[in-house]
């Protein structure tokens, strides 16, 4: 029983008489950064109670899979594994509820979770303005070689020569993927005053038509446009949508602009289209192969990614480390449903957070 006037008492009396509340619900955080104790974790902690919250900061894998011990739920992040495997393990040990603090599900077997009869629940839209602001702010640094003119001026050199940018204005811009984030990004690029708006997904927007939006086909969008920003959800069927082929379609000038998943761009093929100047600028705060380094310091080890190390080596790339979703908004609204999450897992509700097998078809994207 949660003592008097705290926020359980006060906002949600009503866990107590439910059964499962009676007893502990005890969660183990996979992939635990510094920043998760801004919010989620007093948030778990004020709902679960402080013995019952386990942070780890390794990620969830087949090798670290026993961390959870017989906790009844796990919170994982982007780049943990829940495969079939994983999910077997867990469910020996007692787990009946994945709480993913973020909208992708790519990395879960959900066939597998069903057949185990463990609940996925996600967090759908903690805030798409961050990352369709991000997405903008790369656009904006790489057209404006802004790192580079830091760099410079960091050094005493004044000089401007070589740091000549374009208007956005005129051009022509595609948005792949106009779920939530990619409407939202469209709303902010509209107001820079572009020729054309062109989207392509397999859910047309009526927002996005009403704003002036066209949609178009796949090979359409990558031959007309002068920018292109990606925000798809990562399937089979989008996996390096963009690759050697539809790079080839793009104008040689071309802008690229990518904050959903780094599978849906094959890494490879962009060091051929850079090498030969066939992109003129690339922003990413994704990366295909990101598992192994983005959230950890690799400052102080030989970095081992090759294809990684060659994008980083060119002037006119731009990336950062999956930090698109990391405004204090963001992760005080993953907080909140995380913990709605199981409060709905415990009463035995109905969820639009819980996600289940899709046999291979797509959902919209987000």
């Amino acid at each position: 029983q949660a003592p008097r006037g705290t926020r359980r008492e006060t906002q949600d009396p009503t866990l107590d008489t439910h059964p499962l509340d009676a007893m502990s619900f005890s969660v183990t955080l996979f992939s635990h950064q510094k920043y998760d104790n801004n919010f989620l974790v007093p948030a778990l902690k004020e709902h679960c109670g402080e013995a019952h919250v386990k942070s780890i900061p390794v990620g969830l894998t087949n090798d670290t899979v026993e961390l959870a011990g017989n906790s009844q739920a796990v919170c994982l992040f982007v780049n943990d594994v829940a495969d079939k495997e994983v999910l077997t393990k867990l469910s020996a040990q007692g787990c009946k509820l994945i709480l993913l603090r973020n909208a992708g599900f790519n990395n879960v077997d959900l066939e597998a979770a069903g057949e185990l009869n463990i609940s996925v629940r996600r967090v759908p839209a903690y805030s798409p303005y961050a990352v369709a602001e991000m997405a903008v702010a790369l656009l904006l640094a790489v057209v404006r070689k802004i790192p580079k003119a830091y760099n410079r001026v960091r050094e005493h050199n004044f000089s401007i020569s070589g740091l000549e940018g374009f208007d956005i204005r005129g051009k022509k811009i595609g948005i792949l993927g106009t779920g939530n984030i990619g409407k939202i990004t469209a709303e902010i690029l509209k107001g820079f005053g572009p020729s054309r708006l062109m989207g392509h997904d397999a859910f047309p927007s009526e927002e996005c038509k009403a704003m002036g939006m066209e949609y178009v086909s796949l090979e359409e969008l990558c031959r007309e446009s002068d920018i292109i920003s990606i925000h798809v959800p990562l399937f089979p069927s989008t996996y390096h949508i963009i690759g050697v082929e539809t790079l080839k379609l793009m104008k040689p000038n071309v802008i690229i602009i990518n904050t959903s998943r780094g599978g849906l761009v094959d890494a490879e093929a962009l060091v051929d289209a850079l090498k030969q100047n066939r992109i003129g600028g690339l922003a990413m705060d994704v990366y295909e192969h990101e598992s192994s380094f983005f959230f950890h310091d690799c400052s102080d080890q030989v970095f081992g990614d090759d294809i990684l190390s060659r994008l980083l080596s060119f002037h006119n790339v731009i990336i950062t480390a999956h930090q698109a979703f990391l405004t204090k908004e963001a992760l005080e609204q993953i907080s909140l449903t995380t913990v709605q999450n199981i409060k709905d897992f415990k009463e035995g509700k109905e969820s639009r957070n819980e996600v289940k097998s899709i046999k291979k078809v797509d959902a919209p994207a987000k």
